[in-house]
C-alpha cells in the first residue's frame, strides 16, 4: 500500500504525527491554485510558506525522504496520484468551510485520514457531561485542564519509511507561481522558544501594552506548524520547573483550541451570527477610510498600518479595532474579518472569525452586545507615551502624546496630512446602543 503524506499545517519533520506512520510513502505539498489565485502577488504568507516548504524539503531529504511539490488544485493532484496506485492520504485537520469541502472531495478520490496535529485536544475530547460541546470558555478550560496529562505533550517518534519514487516538478519558484520574493527575514521558532521564558516572566501584565514586545510571536509558527504545539507545551513544563508562571500563556493556547473547537461544532459561525443581530450599514466611505488608516483615531490607524506593513497586529489592538469597526462605524464584522484575512500572516479562520464575532457581540460569548471599547482610553492605558502610535503613524511623531488620547484635541487641531476623527466616540456609542435596542 502506497500512502501520501500531505503536509499542510505541519511544515516540519520533528515531532510530526504525519511522519510517525510507517510504510511506503510520498510526502507532498500543494500550492493550491484555488487559494493562491485569490491573493495579491506580494502576499507575505505565500513567501513565508514557500520558505518553510523549501526548508521542509531539505529536512526530509536528510532523513531519506523528499517532498513532491505541486502547483495545482488538490483535486487534480489526487486524481493524478490515484492513477499511480496510491490508495491513502494522511493530512492534518482544518475546520474552515473551504478545507472541509476540499477534504470531503479528496476523500472520494482516495481514503482520507484526518490527523489532529495542530491542537492540544481533539475536538471530541472536551465535552459536557451530556456529550454536547461547551459554549463558554471557562468551563471548557476547567474540563480541559482536568483531562490534560503529560501524554498531550509527548513528542511523536518518526516511523520507518520507504520513499516512493515519483516524477514531479522539483524546481518550482515563487516567480513561476506569479509571486514576488520579499526578502523578509523571519525569526525561527527555535529562537522564539529560546526566549519564551523571558517573555513569560511578566506575560500576564505586559502582553497588553502595545509598545512592548511581550508576546510569544509564535502564532504564525503554530498556524503553519513550523513548530509543534507539543514542543511549546514541553517548554512550558521546563519553565514552570524554573518557577515561571506559565498559566496565563497556557490559557491562551487552550483558547486557540476553543475557537477551533467551536468552528468545528458550529461551522455556520464562519459567516453567520450565532446570536444578536447587531445593527449594520455598509458605509463605503467609512470602510475605505478604515482600510486606508484614515479614521482619525490614532490607535486604530496605527494598528491598520502595522497590519498592512508587517502582516501582524498586536492582540490588544485587534480587539479595539474590531470593536471600532463594528460598533463605531456600524460595519458588518464579515467585512472586517475578510480585511484581516487578506493581510494577517498568522491568519487562521477559526481564530479570526470567532474573534470578530466576539468584537461584534454576535458570537458564542457570555458577554452581551454593549461591550464597546473606547479607543482613546485604550490607547492612554496601553500606549500612554504613544510609542506604538508614533511608530506606525510617523506623521504624528511631533504631536504631544497626551493629545493623541483626547478626542477634543484631535477634533480641534489641524494636523498636516492627518484627518479629523471620522465619528465622535460618545455619539457613536449611543447611536449603536439606540439602534440595537
Amino acid at each position: 500500500m502506497k500512502s501520501i503524506l500531505w503536509f499542510r499545517r505541519d511544515l516540519r519533520v520533528d515531532d510530526s504525527l504525519l511522519l510517525s506512520h510507517n510504510g511506503e510513502v510520498l510526502p507532498i505539498f500543494i500550492f493550491d491554485k484555488n487559494i493562491l489565485d485569490t491573493l495579491e502577488k506580494n502576499d507575505k504568507r505565500v513567501y513565508f510558506i514557500f520558505n518553510a516548504v523549501m526548508k521542509l524539503k531539505c529536512d526530509l531529504q536528510k532523513i531519506g525522504l523528499d517532498l513532491a511539490i505541486f502547483y495545482s488544485t488538490p483535486q487534480e493532484v489526487f486524481t493524478h496520484l490515484k492513477r499511480e496506485n496510491f490508495t491513502d492520504v494522511y493530512a492534518s485537520i482544518d475546520f474552515d468551510s473551504y478545507a472541509r469541502k476540499r477534504d470531503e472531495e479528496i476523500g472520494k478520490i482516495l481514503t482520507f485520514h484526518p490527523l489532529n496535529d495542530s491542537y492540544i485536544f481533539d475536538v471530541h475530547e472536551v465535552l459536557k457531561s451530556d456529550g454536547n460541546p461547551y459554549l463558554v470558555y471557562t468551563p471548557y478550560y476547567k474540563t480541559g485542564k482536568q483531562l490534560y496529562t503529560k501524554f498531550h505533550a509527548l513528542s511523536y517518534v518518526k516511523g520507518t519509511h520507504i520513499l516512493t519514487k515519483f516524477d514531479y516538478e522539483s524546481t518550482l519558484t515563487l516567480e513561476a507561481m506569479g509571486f514576488k520574493p520579499l526578502h523578509v527575514k523571519f525569526i525561527s521558532p527555535e529562537e522564539k522558544l529560546d526566549i519564551l521564558g523571558d517573555k513569560l516572566e511578566n506575560y500576564a501584565i505586559d502582553r497588553d501594552f502595545l509598545a512592548l514586545d511581550a508576546t510569544s510571536n509564535l502564532s504564525v509558527d503554530l498556524r503553519f506548524g513550523t513548530i509543534s504545539i507539543r514542543a511549546i507545551l514541553r517548554k512550558l513544563v521546563e519553565l514552570k520547573k524554573e518557577g515561571i508562571d506559565t498559566e496565563p500563556f497556557f490559557r491562551q493556547l487552550v483558547f486557540r483550541d476553543f475557537y477551533a473547537y467551536l468552528l468545528y461544532h458550529f461551522p455556520t459561525l464562519e459567516w453567520k451570527n450565532y446570536k444578536y443581530e447587531t445593527p449594520t450599514t455598509f458605509n463605503v466611505d467609512y470602510y475605505e477610510r478604515f482600510c486606508a488608516a484614515q479614521t482619525g483615531y490614532p490607535l486604530i490607524d496605527a494598528a491598520i498600518n502595522e497590519l498592512k506593513t508587517t502582516g501582524n497586529m498586536h492582540n490588544r489592538a485587534r480587539m479595539v479595532v474590531g470593536s471600532f469597526f463594528t460598533k463605531h462605524l456600524l460595519l458588518p464584522w464579515q467585512k472586517g474579518e475578510a480585511f484581516f484575512a487578506k493581510y494577517l500572516l498568522d491568519y487562521d479562520a477559526s481564530a479570526n472569525v470567532l474573534s470578530w464575532q466576539w468584537c461584534a457581540g454576535t458570537g458564542i460569548d457570555p458577554q452581551p452586545y454593549f461591550r464597546i471599547f473606547n479607543p482613546y482610553s485604550q490607547s492612554k492605558k496601553f500606549d500612554k507615551e504613544a510609542v506604538y502610535i508614533k511608530k506606525w503613524l510617523p506623521l504624528l511623531k511631533d504631536i504631544d502624546a497626551k493629545g493623541l488620547h483626547v478626542e477634543e484635541f484631535l477634533t480641534k487641531t489641524n494636523i498636516v496630512g492627518y484627518p479629523k476623527p471620522i465619528v465622535k466616540h460618545e455619539e457613536a456609542r449611543k447611536k449603536f446602543l439606540a439602534l440595537f435596542k
